[in-house]
């Protein structure tokens, strides 16, 4: 089951009290004071584990709570630790505090270990009152208490780049075309109903992470359809593909707008994203339909045609249009990066759209990086 919000109550764990005891043995008169510390309640971590893609495991548990620190005891004995609770988490995992909607941590990298609420100081024993005043101290420290805490555990997918599109406009099919995921794929709408991550290779020592997530339909920043629930799935990638249905009711300049309008109402941070179009099912439609098409639509969207694969091999006669010759420059924002017509299905131009993803992630990290 693909669960990828839980909310909790976490608790560290109490201190232990610290002893009240005396020193009492056959042939000491004055034994004094002996009682031992409490020890540390336990604390709680979260573990970041490429092992687990879900949050599915954290599903119905509705508290979480390390171990509270063992008492002190006489003879100057210190209560055991409190064993610490470390909670399991995919990459991607944020931690949002339910009270104030306050992002505690942002959970990425892969093995890490992340301290979240300490435990509880256990309390002193009788034997650290002892003075020149008082040589029968009669009381000790209550340990303190644990930390606790409401939140809410929210998992975002990590991607290089996040299929965007209307539902049954071929992202399923692409990413089973271009990696290893074996998504659904069904000739009607929403079939995808849980994101879906896949590996494109790019020769033997390259690849990039690919996301596919339920599709956004007009209306989707306002809650309709999948799309509002797995939009933050793609706030994490770093460029995204947007992908228009040429075969489509709907006009491809329509389609393309709604995409860039959602996508700027659920988060200026997507808003902001590089991004690059893909024409899909291109091979319901002959040559000149395609290449005319394409034309309109990049006409329609104030781009001018130009061809883009001086740069890689076309495998069929189809041609590509973006409004730059060749890869590798820096685009203006609110233009694509190119624009591709594909066919998944009959795999029309899907070697060249995905080394055209690899460049342009590439692209975009050297851009970040200057």
């Amino acid at each position: 089951m693909f669960v990828d919000s839980v909310e909790l109550m976490i608790s560290s764990g109490k201190g232990g009290a610290g002893s009240i005891s005396f020193w009492t043995e056959k042939f000491v008169a004055n034994g004094g004071p002996d009682g031992g510390d409490g020890g540390r309640g336990g604390s709680v971590f979260f573990k970041v584990d490429n092992n687990t893609d879900t949050l599915s495991a954290l599903r119905g548990r509705r508290h979480i709570k390390a171990e509270n620190g063992r008492p002190g005891e006489g003879r100057k004995c210190y209560g055991r630790k409190g064993v610490d609770t470390i909670i399991t988490v995919p990459p991607g995992t944020i931690v949002v505090d339910m009270e104030t909607g306050e992002e505690l941590l942002d959970l990425v990298n892969e093995g890490d270990l992340v301290l979240f609420l300490d435990g509880g100081k256990g309390g002193l024993g009788n034997m650290h009152f002892k003075s020149s005043s008082n040589q029968r101290p009669t009381y000790a420290q209550p340990g303190l208490p644990g930390i606790t805490k409401q939140v809410r555990l929210e998992m975002k997918l990590i991607a290089d780049v996040g299929l965007v599109g209307y539902p049954n406009v071929g992202k399923s099919t692409l990413i089973s075309t271009l990696s290893n995921a074996r998504p659904q794929v069904a000739n009607y709408e929403f079939t995808t109903l849980t994101p879906k991550l896949g590996v494109v290779h790019i020769g033997d020592f390259d690849s990039f992470m690919m996301a596919d997530i339920p599709g956004i339909i007009e209306g989707a920043s306002d809650g309709k359809g999948l799309g509002l629930e797995f939009l933050k799935h793609i706030e994490r990638t770093k460029t995204l593909l947007l992908m228009i249905d040429a075969s489509n009711y709907r006009d491809m300049k329509y389609q393309y707008e709604t995409l860039l309008i959602e996508l700027q109402r659920y988060s200026t941070t997507l808003a902001t994203r590089k991004y690059a179009v893909a024409i899909t099912k291109i091979d319901s439609l002959s040559q000149d339909e395609v290449n005319e098409l394409s034309k309109k639509f990049l006409s329609d969207i104030g781009l001018e045609a130009n061809d883009i694969l001086s740069k890689y091999k076309a495998d069929n006669a189809y041609v590509s249009y973006g409004f730059e010759t060749d890869f590798g420059v820096e685009l203006p924002q609110d233009k694509p990066f190119f624009v591709l017509p594909i066919s998944s299905v009959a795999h029309l131009n899907t070697e060249v759209l995905r080394y055209a993803i690899g460049d342009f992630i590439k692209n975009v990290k050297e851009e970040q990086e200057a």
